[in-house]
């Protein structure tokens, strides 16, 4: 009976999860490409080819690069800033929590392509808002996304900005299931809110960082959206990301076993910097 209760889940991950997810590792073994879309009889079994080739592309490894860094310096600023809102919010002598919560949580459940027609405006060279507050203080600001320097920092503070609002709630759940007398008795004994947040809040709220981190990595990793919508990958390659990429080979130049490569080493990156995360947690107990 419990078999047959579950059989739809089990089904439908079969259908399209498993199913994909082996079709792909497929097709990587292959030279699928735009002809064999409609004949599939002209798609060659080539093995490793694919990968060899993919190892000797040096746009490959820029979108490696450019995911990288977005990964290393969006994860922590989106995770401190998440943390401290989030610290704020849980506080007793804050108003209005619910109007605040939901404003920070707005941008979540925002559509990508709302979001990146504000962030244009708001970026813009001559009349966007952040040149206009540069130059109240004598600064003329970059053209951020036209400039290959600023747009991948213009795109991480968008990404920050849009994501502050899914990690705030969490971490709101993680805070108010610490219990308050674990604060008393640390207050009774004369701490101050400095070592209440050191000695209390942060390791009781380790496992909720450890799940946090992992997602955000996880997420950051498979960055997309924003640069499809704002730059195109560009200026001149400086935002193009790993996935960005296989979107290009697999839908614009229809190299689908290529494309499918791609995926599975991102994925293998993926897999590997979880685990290492994971390892990481178990030495020094974070869950």
């Amino acid at each position: 009976m419990g078999w047959l209760f579950i059989s739809p889940a089990i089904i439908s991950l079969g259908l399209f999860l498993a199913l994909p997810l082996f079709a792909s590792f497929g097709l990587s073994l292959t030279d699928f490409n735009v002809f064999a879309v409609r004949d599939w009889g002209r798609a060659s079994f080539i093995g490793l080819a694919n990968y060899q080739a993919l190892f000797r592309d040096p746009l490959f490894w820029i979108s490696l690069r450019n995911t990288l860094y977005f990964a290393i310096v969006a994860v922590p600023l989106s995770i401190a800033a998440s943390l401290t809102i989030a610290l704020l919010l849980n506080r007793k002598d804050v108003k209005m929590k619910r109007f605040f919560r939901l404003g920070y949580f707005l941008p979540v459940i925002t559509t990508t392509a709302a979001v990146a027609v504000v962030w244009r405006w708001v970026l813009n060279p001559r009349f966007g808002i952040v040149n206009w507050l540069l130059s109240l203080v004598g600064i003329e600001g970059p053209a951020w996304l036209a400039d290959p320097r600023w747009a991948m920092p213009a795109l991480i503070a968008m990404v920050i900005w849009r994501g502050l609002g899914w990690n705030m709630i969490i971490f709101l759940a993680g805070l108010q299931g610490i219990p308050k007398h674990y604060y008393e008795a640390a207050q009774i004994d004369g701490a101050n809110g400095w070592q209440l947040l050191w000695h209390i809040t942060v390791p009781l709220l380790r496992p909720t960082m450890f799940f946090v981190t992992i997602m955000t990595i996880i997420g950051y990793l498979q960055f997309f959206e924003e640069p499809f919508i704002m730059t195109d990958g560009g200026p001149l390659n400086a935002t193009i990301s790993v996935v960005l990429y296989i979107y290009r080979q697999g839908f614009r130049f229809f190299n689908l076993g290529y494309a499918s490569a791609l995926a599975y080493v991102l994925f293998m990156i993926i897999i590997t910097i979880t685990l290492l995360r994971i390892w990481v947690g178990r030495t020094s107990s974070e869950y």
